[in-house]
């Protein structure tokens, strides 16, 4: 494979990454907004006295919903964003490192082009 050939596809690989990391941290940007809604949610919660009714929306209707139930699903979504963000940053850091592998080699057979003709030399 010619060195052009190679550095053409290093380079397609290395905006993949690219691409594949935007994607991840918009994820990761998600995953982050729905945290903070559900530990809202969980903080409401707290305001809340026995007296007081929780309606879940199902389609297009508000229904009744006990408290433990309630409490029982906010808890467990944020234990599952939780999860998924930690997964997440585990993707990130390893695109980023792979990212910064794939640069190095970038760099490396961009040294072994040879200098265009016509270039000045001290």
């Amino acid at each position: 494979m010619s060195l052009g050939a190679q550095l053409q596809s290093k380079s397609a690989d290395f905006q993949k990454l690219q691409g594949d990391l935007t994607v991840l941290v918009d994820k990761r940007t998600r995953l982050d907004t729905q945290l903070s809604e559900n530990e809202m949610v969980k903080k409401e919660f707290a305001n809340l006295t026995p007296n007081n009714t929780i309606f879940k929306l199902v389609g297009p209707v508000l229904v009744p919903q006990d408290h433990t139930e309630a409490r029982t699903n906010v808890e467990t979504r944020l234990d599952f964003i939780r999860g998924e963000m930690k997964r997440v940053d585990t993707q990130i850091k390893d695109t980023e490192e792979l990212l910064e592998k794939k640069k190095l080699e970038l760099v490396d057979l961009q040294a072994q082009l040879p200098a265009p003709s016509g270039a000045a030399s001290n």
